[in-house]
C-alpha cells in the first residue's frame, strides 16, 4: 500500500479486488504516454484501451495488453452504436471478465479522448453484468485526467462540437470540445499536466495554476516527458484510493454541500478563480440580456441558479469555449411536499438545513467562475446587477412566474453524461 493511501487511511491492502487506474484526457499522445509509463514499471498490469472511431456503426475495436505483448485484439459489434453503449456492453464486461481470468493482476483503463469519466462512473453505479454489480470485480481505484500542456488553452477555448472534429459518439452527441476538455479535469482525483507550453515556462506554471482552479479537490503533477520517472509517476497514481463513489456529479455538488471551485480573486499568473452566491433570484430577462458579458471573460464556470420565473427548479450552468448550457437539476427541496424530502440525500438535506431561510427555504444562487484576466469585481457586479430588486421581490412567486421568460422550455433535465 503506498504512504499516500496510509495517510488518507485507506485499507487498500485488504482488498483483493483488482485495482483499476481510469485514464482520461482530451489528448491519446499523452495519455497513452502516461499508460505507457505505467506499464514500464509495472510490467504485469493489463492495459485496456478502445478504438471507438467506428462506434456510429456500430463497432468498437479493443486492445488488451501488458508489458509482454497483445493478449487482445478484437473488432466488437454493438447493439446500439454510442458511447453509453461502449460503456455498458464492452467496457464493464472487459473488465468484469479480467478480473476473473487473471486475479490479482491490476487493470489500467484508458478511456477514448472523447469519453468523458463521469460517464463511466454512472455507468458503474446503474449497470450490472451478469446480475451484479462491477465493483464485485474490480475496484475503482483512482480517476486520472492527463492533460497536454501544448493543447490545454486551445481545447477550453475551442468553438468546434466534436462533430465537427468526427469524434462525436452518436449522431445526437453535440457536445462541445471545451465542455468535454473542462469535465474532463473537473470529475479527475488526479491531475497531470504533461510536457510543457510551446511559449516559455511563466505559461506553463499558469496551466498548473488553471488546473487547479479548475479542480481544487485534485491531486495535481506535473510531467516534463523527456525525464519521466516511470516508477515515481505510477506511485503518484497508483493505489492511492483517491476516488469516491459517493461523492456526487460535479454540477450537482453545490447542492449536496460539496465546495464547487476556490475563491481567489486575486491573479497567481494571471489566473483569477471567483465564487458568486446569492439569495435572491435572477430576473429571467435581465440575465439573459448578460449572458454575452458573464460568460465571455470566462474559460470556465459552473453551478447552480435560483430563476425567479421558475422559482421550483434547480438550474444547473456550466459554460466553457464561449458556450453556455442549462438544465434542470430537479426541484428545490422548498418546492417539495414534506413526504418527497426521503428522496434527497442526507448529505442535501443537511447542507439545506445550514442555511435554510424562513422566505426563500434553500433557493439559492452558487456560481464559479474560471478566467485568466477575469475581474472579479466587474463580474459581480453584473451578476448582482441581474438579480431582483426589493420591489420585484415583493411582488412574490405568483408574479414571477408570469413575467416574460427567455428560458422556458430549455431547462430540460440534466443527465449524467
Amino acid at each position: 500500500m503506498s504512504s499516500r493511501a496510509q495517510a488518507r487511511g485507506v485499507d487498500v491492502g485488504a482488498d483483493t479486488r483488482p485495482a483499476v487506474t481510469v485514464l482520461s484526457g482530451f489528448w491519446p499522445a499523452v495519455t497513452f504516454a502516461a499508460a505507457r509509463a505505467l506499464l514500464a514499471a509495472d510490467p504485469s498490469l493489463l492495459l485496456v484501451r478502445h478504438d471507438i472511431r467506428e462506434v456510429r456503426d456500430g463497432a468498437v475495436r479493443r486492445v488488451v495488453r501488458t508489458g509482454s505483448g497483445v493478449l487482445e485484439d478484437e473488432r466488437v459489434t454493438l447493439v446500439h452504436g454510442c458511447g453509453a453503449c461502449t460503456l455498458r456492453e464492452d467496457v464493464l464486461p472487459t473488465l468484469v471478465r479480467l478480473a476473473g481470468a487473471h486475479p490479482g493482476r491490476d487493470i489500467v483503463l484508458v478511456l477514448p479522448e472523447a469519453l468523458e469519466p463521469e460517464a463511466l462512473a454512472t455507468a458503474c453505479a446503474h449497470c450490472l453484468v451478469d446480475g451484479a454489480p462491477v465493483t464485485e470485480a474490480v475496484r475503482f481505484d483512482s480517476y486520472v485526467t492527463v492533460v497536454d500542456a501544448a493543447g490545454l488553452m486551445a481545447g477550453l477555448t475551442s468553438t468546434d462540437d466534436l462533430s465537427r472534429r468526427g469524434l462525436h459518439a452518436a449522431d445526437s452527441d453535440h457536445r462541445a470540445v471545451a465542455d468535454v476538455v473542462a469535465r474532463q479535469i473537473e470529475y479527475a482525483d488526479t491531475v497531470v499536466l504533461w510536457g510543457h507550453s510551446t511559449a516559455d515556462t511563466f505559461e506553463t506554471a499558469r496551466l498548473a495554476v488553471l488546473l487547479d482552479r479548475l479542480a481544487p479537490w485534485a491531486a495535481h503533477f506535473a510531467v516534463v516527458e523527456s525525464t519521466v520517472d516511470c516508477t515515481g509517476l505510477a506511485d503518484r497514481l497508483r493505489h492511492t484510493g483517491r476516488h469516491r463513489p459517493e461523492t456526487p456529479a460535479v454540477l450537482a455538488r453545490g447542492i449536496e454541500g460539496y465546495a464547487l471551485g476556490v475563491h481567489e480573486p486575486v491573479p497567481d499568473c494571471g489566473v483569477v478563480s471567483t465564487v458568486f452566491r446569492a439569495r435572491r433570484p435572477f430576473h429571467p430577462e435581465r440575465l439573459h440580456r448578460a449572458l454575452g458579458a458573464v460568460t465571455a471573460p470566462a474559460l470556465r464556470s459552473r453551478g447552480h441558479l435560483w430563476l425567479a420565473s421558475q422559482p421550483d427548479t434547480v438550474v444547473a450552468w456550466e459554460a466553457a469555449g464561449a458556450g453556455l448550457s442549462m438544465g434542470s437539476l430537479g426541484p428545490w427541496l422548498a418546492a417539495l411536499p414534506d413526504d418527497r424530502w426521503n428522496d434527497a440525500s442526507d448529505l442535501r438535506k443537511l447542507a439545506a438545513a445550514m442555511e435554510w431561510d424562513p422566505y426563500y427555504g434553500d433557493r439559492h444562487t452558487h456560481l464559479v467562475t474560471i478566467g485568466v484576466g477575469l475581474d472579479a469585481a466587474d463580474l459581480h457586479r453584473f451578476l448582482t446587477a441581474c438579480l431582483l430588486t426589493d420591489a420585484e421581490l415583493a411582488a412574490g412567486e405568483e408574479a414571477w412566474r408570469g413575467w416574460p421568460d427567455p428560458f422556458a422550455g430549455v431547462l430540460a433535465p440534466r443527465s449524467d453524461r
